[in-house]
């Protein structure tokens, strides 16, 4: 089957009234798992999985790929309001689904490793890409606080102009010449204009100090035993690996994998492997 945006497009109102956009494919009877996308100006569930949610629900998966509530399609949400973890909980009520498997790149993977840290019973497998772990004092980061891919998110955020993007794409990817075409950078740009509420709602918290309020308690990590795979790029500038490998020190069942000449998107660049070892990941885990 040929999966498209519009064919696997969904939309849920929450509880509290906002209304959340999501793209599925698969059986629903299928075991599920749950694609969760970073935080860039014009990221959406679609624009982060769009090579991997056809994959994973051709092996057999139920995949969904939520905009959260604040990106995408989905409503924009103020940053004192915006709260990713009940929201999941949320969606997957409404979908009926007890567990899921949750793979989540760069704020994705911080939300799901907080996902994993209160909801145990609720996740079966934990996949991280670029993963963060919000604010603290790293051994590789810049000496002034945000990195050089931190630093143009937020250039882009003021001004997600096709310039600006196309610098944020260059600096995501370590091969600028292919993945940071004029189309996806028009096409990233264009996503972010349309909806420029999020935009100054990212901006306003940003000068509270926290543009995206997700918190994960880091002593509580080590408790986590849903099997976990980290998967990081070597030449990632937005994230170090450094930070997968203090997850893959204290996730008592994890394993990682560090992919060489990949940035801060490995499910993009490196989209067929990615796939491979998620799929063999959930298989035999």
């Amino acid at each position: 089957m040929n999966f498209t945006q519009e064919s696997t497009a969904r939309d849920v109102t929450l509880a509290s009234g906002t209304r959340m956009r999501f793209y599925e494919a698969g059986a629903p009877e299928a075991d599920p798992v749950v694609l969760l996308h970073g935080s860039g100006p014009g990221a959406t569930g679609w624009s982060n999985f769009s090579g991997n949610i056809g994959h994973i629900a051709a092996a057999g998966y139920y995949a969904i790929a939520p905009d959260m509530p604040g990106w995408g399609d989905s409503d924009a949400v103020a940053t004192d309001t915006m709260d990713h973890d009940k929201d999941l909980v949320e969606l997957l009520d409404y979908l009926a689904l007890e567990s899921v498997a949750l793979v989540g790149n760069s704020m994705g993977a911080h939300t799901a490793i907080r996902f994993a840290t209160l909801h145990p019973k609720r996740v079966t497998h934990l996949v991280t890409m670029g993963a963060s772990l919000g604010r603290g004092t790293t051994l590789f980061g810049p000496a002034d606080g945000p990195s050089e891919g931190l630093k143009a998110i937020v250039k882009a955020y003021r001004d997600p102009s096709p310039e600006n993007m196309q610098a944020l794409v260059e600096i995501m990817t370590f091969d600028k010449t292919r993945f940071a075409t004029p189309e996806l950078t028009a096409a990233r740009s264009q996503a972010a204009l349309a909806r420029p509420e999020h935009l100054s709602n990212y901006l306003d918290g940003l000068a509270h100090g926290a543009p995206i309020p997700i918190r994960v308690d880091r002593d509580a990590i080590a408790a986590i035993t849903a099997p976990t795979l980290l998967i990081h790029g070597k030449d990632d500038r937005v994230l170090h690996y450094e930070i997968t490998l203090w997850l893959l020190a204290n996730i008592p069942n994890s394993r990682a994998v560090l992919l060489n000449r990949c940035g801060h998107w490995a499910m993009i660049e490196h989209a067929e492997e990615f796939n491979r070892l998620v799929i063999d990941f959930l298989g035999n885990n």
